[in-house]
């Protein structure tokens, strides 16, 4: 056993950081400079927890490549001493998959100093950014080129090109582009000894053999560190029509997700569904000068954005006669149609504030479900009265991208609950959720992914064929579980197989 492996053990020199095994501190140094080696508690904080602080590890090293090449030499580095690796991005995950273990012994391998921009062509229209680049910086690369990169969350600003590759985001216009699968051309990725995979293409067709770049693609860095993608990018939006809608019920805002797509086909770009209890932590919690773009709060609130190319065509009016309509029906209560792109951003800045608000707030438990779009309203009337019963006065904080069935379900503790008492219930909240989007053939996780957090409903819920047949590519990619050891598959399976 190597120096390294046993200062994390928590033997002789457990409690400095400051020595990894000689022989590959001074490896990695030569790869990167010693710069870019760090190893005091100090510098590297910011990298052993996400910004929840909710899986605090211990690193033994963090190492930031500056090129592909560093990357590979520094896998092969780690691969030869047995030095499990961490691959990292903007480190804005939720489920404890970015993140080192409290053991000491795992490098976390930050891509934050990977940041070019390599190329960018309007009319193959595609981008190719390394992996350190984040979503904002995708987004303003492409705009400089007069095309649009549809990803857009709230975490934009940290979130990075390599992070959202490895987690398969979605986002707020996943309705109209897809999410981060549907948007990748190509990949370049660090195979587990240290080997270059050169996926990197601007073909919409290529049909010779296997489609690799789908094995990385919401593998949460497993299987190979993603170091640059190449994307598509398409026509910015010349007009768009955002509104803020209160609603019946999650039945109407289906029924008028429905309306909307008849009428305006793939110019609906985005359709979000907000519950009370999220907009008025938002309204609680955000900068002064929020407020409900209604007046009063409406129980559930649709907010969505109508984009067009082409200048010739306005969709306002189609927009107001749809939601004229479904106000006749009564499936649109009231509506507000921003009236300047200040007012839009606006009205966007509630929904994106959520997630800190909640934050705020307190102590939170956080689910990323799916389930078909029309078994929306069944799953938050089931899942709300199961979590009442089980714990009345729970709040509920719903929202998330009803046009694609995924929603961010989250809770609060109820009113006087003590913080450890409702962090002690937290699977038992865990299994309620979950349970109720399985009954109605949906999803544990949606954009998220599995990381720590949800292995074991991961090992419930996945078909059995299905989980052997990841922990075998698991196997095959990255035999010695160099890659993020023990997220998303458990160690113990990668190391149970059995051959075919």
């Amino acid at each position: 056993m190597n120096a390294f492996t046993e200062a994390g053990r928590g033997g002789q020199g457990a409690d400095s950081r400051a020595d990894p095994t000689p022989d590959l501190a001074v490896a990695l140094a030569a790869v990167v400079g010693a710069a870019h080696v760090l190893t005091t508690a100090a510098d590297m904080a910011r990298y052993e927890t996400e910004w929840r602080r909710n899986y605090p590890g211990r690193a033994r090293a963090v190492v930031r490549p500056g090129s592909t090449e560093e990357v590979s030499r520094v896998v092969a580095a780690c691969a030869a001493a047995g030095v499990p690796i961490v691959p990292q991005g903007g480190n804005t995950g939720l489920v404890g998959g970015s993140t080192p273990d409290e053991s000491g012994t795992e490098v976390v391998l930050s891509l934050d100093r990977m940041r070019a921009v390599r190329s960018v062509d309007p009319l193959d229209r595609t981008l190719t950014i390394e992996a350190g680049c984040t979503v904002l910086e995708a987004q303003a690369a492409a705009e400089a080129a007069g095309r649009l990169f549809p990803l857009s969350l709230a975490s934009e600003g940290s979130a990075t090109v390599g992070g959202v590759v490895s987690t398969n985001a979605g986002g707020e216009q996943v309705l109209r582009y897809g999410n981060t699968r549907e948007l990748v051309l190509g990949l370049e990725v660090v195979l587990a000894d240290g080997r270059v995979l050169d996926l990197l293409t601007a073909l919409r067709k290529d049909n010779t053999g296997y489609d690799l770049k789908q094995l990385f693609i919401g593998a949460e860095g497993t299987l190979g560190v993603v170091t640059a993608a190449t994307f598509k990018l398409f026509s910015r939006p010349r007009q768009v029509v955002t509104a803020w809608v209160a609603v019946r019920d999650p039945q109407a805002a289906v029924q008028l997700l429905s309306l909307l797509t008849d009428a305006l086909g793939e110019r609906v770009t985005a359709f979000e569904l907000i519950g009370d209890g999220p907009l008025g932590l938002v309204l609680r919690h955000g900068t002064p000068g929020m407020r409900a773009p209604l007046g009063a709060v409406s129980p559930w609130s649709v907010l969505l954005d109508v984009s067009e190319a082409s200048a010739l065509v306005d969709p306002r009016p189609s927009v107001e006669q749809v939601l004229s309509a479904a106000m006749e029906e009564g499936v649109v209560l009231d509506a507000a149609l921003a009236a300047s792109e200040t007012q839009a951003l606006a009205f966007w800045a509630l929904r994106e504030h959520v997630p800190e608000a909640q934050r705020l707030e307190g102590p939170s438990i956080k689910h990323d479900i799916s389930v078909p779009i029309s078994r929306i309203p069944d799953f938050i009337e089931r899942a709300g009265h199961a979590l009442q019963q089980a714990m009345p006065g729970i709040r509920i904080v719903c929202f998330g991208h009803v046009g694609d069935g995924n929603l961010h379900y989250n809770q609060s503790k109820p009113e006087g609950m003590a913080d450890a008492d409702f962090r002690a219930r937290e699977n038992a909240v865990h299994d309620i959720v979950h349970a109720a989007a399985a009954e109605l053939n949906g999803s544990i996780s949606a954009e998220h992914g599995i990381g720590r957090q949800k292995q074991d409903a991961f090992l419930t819920y996945k078909s059995p064929v299905a989980i052997d047949t990841m922990a075998r590519i698991k196997h095959a990619l990255d035999p010695a579980a160099i890659f993020n050891p023990g997220r998303v598959l458990p160690r113990a399976r990668v190391d149970s197989l059995t051959p075919f």
